[in-house]
This record gives structure tokens, sequence and C-alpha cells, in this order.
């Protein structure tokens, strides 16, 4: 019964939501790289000539060129346009690019390294998001809700025999280092490797990203001395969706998991001080329900 209604729920409910969620991510990625990469590019080209003028004038700098110059290179920052590098520095609103901001959007993680420079982008973030930020939550509320009937059996735990009982305690903790190895520790250990930082530097960004709180001192995918792959961007954004939705499911079972280890302790060791107990049935023992309840 727990698996039909597990099927049912992903068949009826989430798997046409994660259709939707991902069309929508597609969908945002696709009016990004319009409204944004050719704004972009003309920033990075005028960017180019003032940089150039500078360096054909530098033997008659003074204050009022160099104040300019500051002001043309913090303009050109915050249009998301890097001054390292030169005009070949991959675009911040490629299709992976812009991917991975209408994730950021959505979840709220909010990096700030980059933003809509347009004002038809403004306006297209803004309803993005307002239609966006609901169905990130209804689909990590229906994720929740899916595992809640997966293990809907752990409701009866007490009555079960001791050997399930050590079995169902085995499997959650397995799926809990297989998701922490899965999710934030192979990331950080692949985003240190290809962006130079430490590892802790990679789990710190895991962790920020994550919890969706986003500084933007630590962003994938931005260093113009890098070649990247096309799709890197795109995976991790993937990888941060698919992290969300791992911590959706795996907050409900660190209570449970503790709580039923502490049952199987005070029940392991109430069977041991005892010296006569009720029948058997077969062969196996029955936990008592008072002492656990208690």
């Amino acid at each position: 019964m727990p698996q039909a209604r597990l099927c049912s729920c992903w068949g009826g409910r989430v798997l046409p939501l994660l259709l939707a969620y991902v069309c929508y991510l597609l969908l945002g990625a696709t009016v990004f790289q319009l409204l944004e990469k050719q704004a972009e590019a003309q920033s990075r080209d005028q960017f180019q000539f003032e940089k150039l003028r500078f360096l054909e004038n530098y033997t008659c700098l003074d204050q009022r060129a160099l104040e300019q110059f500051v002001q043309v290179i913090m303009e050109a920052w915050v249009k998301g346009v890097n001054p390292k590098g030169n005009s070949t520095n991959p675009s911040n609103w490629d299709f992976g690019s812009s991917f991975f901001f209408a994730g950021t959007v959505v979840t709220t993680i909010g990096y700030g390294n980059l933003a809509p420079s347009t004002e038809a982008g403004q306006v297209f973030c803004v309803f993005y998001a307002l239609v966006g930020i609901p169905l990130n939550v209804v689909f990590l509320n229906h994720l929740g809700a899916g595992l809640h009937a997966h293990l809907a059996a752990l409701e009866r735990w007490e009555e079960q025999p001791r050997r399930s009982q050590l079995l169902q305690i085995l499997g959650l903790a397995l799926f809990l280092t297989l998701g922490t190895l899965v999710i934030l520790i192979f990331p950080p250990m692949v985003f240190s490797h290809v962006e130079g930082w430490s590892f802790g530097e990679g789990f710190y960004f895991a962790f920020i990203t994550l919890s969706t709180i986003g500084f933007g001192d630590y962003v994938v995918g931005t260093d113009p001395s890098k070649h990247y792959i096309s799709v890197y961007r795109s995976l991790a954004a993937i990888w941060i969706l698919l992290g969300l939705a791992w911590l959706a499911l795996v907050l409900p079972l660190g209570p449970l998991l503790l709580h039923r280890c502490s049952q199987l302790w005070l029940l392991s060791r109430g069977l041991g001080l005892k010296e006569g107990g009720a029948p058997e049935m077969g062969g196996v023992p029955r936990p008592q329900k008072t002492p656990i309840s208690a």
C-alpha cells in the first residue's frame, strides 16, 4: 500500500509539477537570454573601447580621466561584465548561464553578482519570480508529501519485529549518508577542482547556496581566466534543484532517525535487564509499547 500511494502521488501530482517546473525554467532561460545577451554584448564592446582609449592616453593621464575610467569599470561590473580579460570572455547570458540565473531566481538564492540590466528584463524578472517562487515551494512540498506516504509504514514501527526495526534504521542511515555524499561532499570537491578553491571554500559555497542565503562572494563559472564547458553552469543549477529537493526530503528524517535509535536503545536496555518476559511470537521478540512511549 505505501508503494501504491507513492506511485499514485508521483504519477498524479509530482510528475506534472516536475514537468511544469522544468518547462518554466527553460522558458525563463530562453527569455532572459533573448532580452539580456545583446545588451551585454554592447556593454562589453563599449568597455573594451574605453579601455583601449585609456591605454592610448596613459602618457597624459590626469585625475579626471582616471575617475572617468573607474566609472566605466563600475558601470560594466554592475551590468555583469568582468573587467578582467577581453571581449572573448564567456557571456553571462548564454543559455547555460541564463538557466543558472533562472534557478537562482525561483529558489530565492539571489547571489547578487548578476541582474537584468534592460528594463524589459527587469519587468520580466519580477513576474517570473512571482510565479516561479510559489511553484518552487509547491514542488518541494509535494516531494515531502511523497516521502511521508512512502514512510507511512514507520507509523506502525513499534508493532514490527526487532530485526525489521534494525533494517529500517540502517536503511534510513544509509539514505542520509549517501545523500550527504552526493549532495554535500562530492559537488564541493568538483567545484574546488574546477574553480581552484579549497575544499572548505567549496563546501562553504555549497552550504550558502543550498541554504538559499546566496552571498555572491563565491559563484561558479565566473572566472574569465578559466575555460568552462558549455553546460557547467546548467549542471550547477540542476545540482541546486536536486540539493533543495534532497533537503526537503531529509529534514523530516533527521528527528525521526534519532527518535527510532533512542527507542531501540531503550528497548535493548529493557530486554537486557529483564529476566522474564512475554512469550515470543515466531521466535522474534516483540517490543513493549509502554517503555517506548515513556
